[in-house]
């Protein structure tokens, strides 16, 4: 269980706790039996494997937040700071007057200097330290910094990568620039890759951008990203080619899609870079699973070109896929790889 979302209830478990509310709002939602007792609880989750655990427990979920409010908002934040500021925020938003807020984080996330932030905008909170983990709330009474809050819902707009033409927002993976990993494999890019691709792990859509630049023989891409902000993000850096121009024709699709689960459609070639990161744990069996996955979705005499850093031992990966496999570039970080389906 995480240890962030066992203090999180365990703000409501003794006498002097928080009350059970008739109504709740769960942002970044994940489950625990305490919640089935519980009136009415709605989850929002925007990343796909544990939207899915979410699902698969039975809870209750949106997509898209109505503007409705509740007496409770809880949250799980991610680990960047603007997108726990801005989920503060969101939860200010959505919050009925006199409700409260619950957050909790790790110790290792930063819980201390964000109770800190949070404290700034609220003021009087109380403090629930367990688990190496802090929980925080604090109930509206009329006395908040709304100014505060504002400059917090501001961090979660979508903003502009310097000097190029992309946008992204807060929390999703290279919100502030382009990931060098993804800029080497883009500059190894070759122009031969053709008929159906896929992207994994596509992100805000960079490498796809690059993709569709470089190979004029691609007839359609799909993008999987489990982060759905982060493929809305993709579908407006990519708008451009299916709105007009040469390449107007070439079918782009999206998909809100956990790749660990495996995929249901081929590929003449697929692209990625991999994640090795499960929030802020290393886990290399991800990447793992990746590549295994994508092996499996490669047509006989498919490609798959990735971009990875040079420690992870991915190549024994290639070889136990039956896929002949050459390092076609490095640097001090990074290598690609360029495999074949035999």
């Amino acid at each position: 269980m995480n240890p962030a979302l066992e203090t999180l209830i365990s703000a409501f478990s003794t006498e002097e706790g928080l009350p059970v509310p008739a109504r709740a709002l769960f942002l970044g939602g994940q489950p625990h039996p305490a919640l089935r007792t519980w009136p009415e609880i709605i989850g929002w989750q925007p990343h796909k494997p544990l939207a899915d655990t979410w699902d698969r427990e039975g809870f209750p979920r949106i997509d898209e937040i109505p503007p409705n409010t509740w007496p409770l908002v809880l949250i799980l934040p991610g680990k960047s700071r603007d997108e726990t500021l801005a989920w503060f925020a969101m939860a200010r938003r959505y919050l009925a007057p006199g409700g409260t807020i619950l957050a909790a984080m790790p110790n290792t996330a930063g819980a201390a200097r964000f109770e800190k932030e949070f404290s700034r905008a609220t003021g009087a909170l109380v403090s629930i330290p367990k688990n190496k983990c802090r929980a925080f709330h604090s109930k509206e009474d009329g006395s908040w910094n709304e100014a505060l809050f504002s400059e917090w819902t501001a961090l979660d707009d979508f903003k502009n990568i310097p000097e190029t033409g992309f946008v992204t927002r807060a929390g999703i993976f290279s919100c502030d620039h382009i990931d060098p990993g993804s800029q080497l494999l883009a500059d190894h890019l070759p122009a031969h890759l053709h008929g159906t691709v896929a992207d994994l792990g596509a992100g805000w859509g960079f490498l796809t951008d690059v993709a569709l630049q470089k190979c004029p023989n691609i007839t359609r891409i799909d993008l999987y990203e489990a982060d759905a902000r982060a493929l809305e993000c993709a579908r407006r850096n990519l708008a451009g080619w299916s709105a007009h121009g040469e390449r107007s024709s070439v079918d782009i699709r999206y998909h809100w899609h956990d790749v660990t689960t495996g995929l249901s459609t081929t590929y003449d070639a697929i692209v990625m870079n991999p994640p090795f990161h499960t929030g802020q744990a290393t886990d290399t069996g991800l990447g793992r699973t990746f590549l295994t996955n994508a092996a499996s979705a490669l047509k006989r005499g498919g490609r798959l070109l990735l971009v990875a850093n040079r420690q992870l031992p991915y190549e024994g990966i290639l070889d136990a896929c039956n896929l002949s496999w050459r390092k076609t570039a490095e640097d001090k970080t990074y290598k690609i790889l360029h495999a074949e389906k035999r």
